[in-house]
This record gives structure tokens, C-alpha cells and sequence, in this order.
């Protein structure tokens, strides 16, 4: 008789005040948060999608990436400057085209401004590949 009493204890200190055990706050197929990586690469897709719908033949082999800083060569400090960006050509038709998300974060305050240099970055570095100018890869970049 004693064992039932502290498991009838148990139920009551879960279940405070009879209204039930806690649900979710929000439905499970929405996220409660989207972290700063995840806003970021959206922000990269986006800029990938947008120049997609001119270029998509030019960008079939070209693979997008986002790495969180550069691996910068010993020697080369802040003041030689930091990339937003690699390209990096890997024969037959291929590339990859590398964003950093970290220097784009530091330099930029407001989610428009991240947006705004996100997709300058993605241009420019389109443009180095094509061999164009930015202005003619996005006339409105």
C-alpha cells in the first residue's frame, strides 16, 4: 500500500494542478529558430537561384558552397585582407565557388546589407569564372 502512495506522489508532481502535461509550442514541422548558418545559406541560394535563371547553362557544372572562414596561408594577416570568397577551377567544365560566411557577417550590421553583399560576392565571383565584367552578368548588381 505504501509503494502505490509515492507512485500516486509521482504523477501528481508531473501533472502540477491537473491541467495536463506540457505540449510543444510549436507545430513539429516548423522550425522554432533558424540559426545564423542557416539564414546565411539561404541568403547564398537565393543569389545562386536569381543568376540561375540567366546563366543556368554557364552554372550546370559549377558547385556553390559556404564554409564558416577562409583557410588563410601563413604570412597573410587581416590587414592584407580577409575573402568573402574562392573560386577554385576544377578542369573539364568544373568549379566550385566557395562563400565565407563569417567575413560577410562581420562587415555588414543589418540582414539587408548581409544580403546585399552575399549576392555582390556571388556575381563577382561568377563573373571571374565566366570571364565577364559583374555589370554584365547582373546589370542590376
Amino acid at each position: 500500500m505504501h509503494l502505490q502512495r509515492v507512485q500516486a506522489d509521482r504523477v501528481r508532481r508531473r501533472d502540477r494542478r491537473g491541467r495536463g502535461i506540457r505540449g510543444p509550442l510549436t507545430p513539429p514541422q516548423l522550425p522554432i529558430s533558424r540559426s545564423r548558418a542557416q539564414i546565411f545559406d539561404d541568403l547564398v541560394l537565393d543569389a545562386v537561384e536569381r543568376l540561375e535563371r540567366v546563366w543556368a547553362r554557364e552554372l550546370a557544372n559549377v558547385e556553390f558552397l559556404v564554409e564558416d572562414v577562409p583557410r588563410v596561408p601563413s604570412g597573410i594577416t587581416a590587414e592584407d585582407g580577409i575573402p568573402f570568397s574562392r573560386l577554385e577551377s576544377a578542369g573539364a567544365g568544373r568549379a566550385r565557388i566557395t562563400v565565407y560566411r563569417r567575413p560577410v557577417e562581420i562587415r555588414t550590421k543589418e540582414p539587408e546589407e548581409m544580403a546585399l553583399l552575399v549576392y555582390d560576392t556571388v556575381v563577382e565571383e561568377v563573373a571571374n569564372l565566366l570571364g565577364l565584367e559583374p555589370e554584365t552578368v547582373d546589370p542590376e548588381a
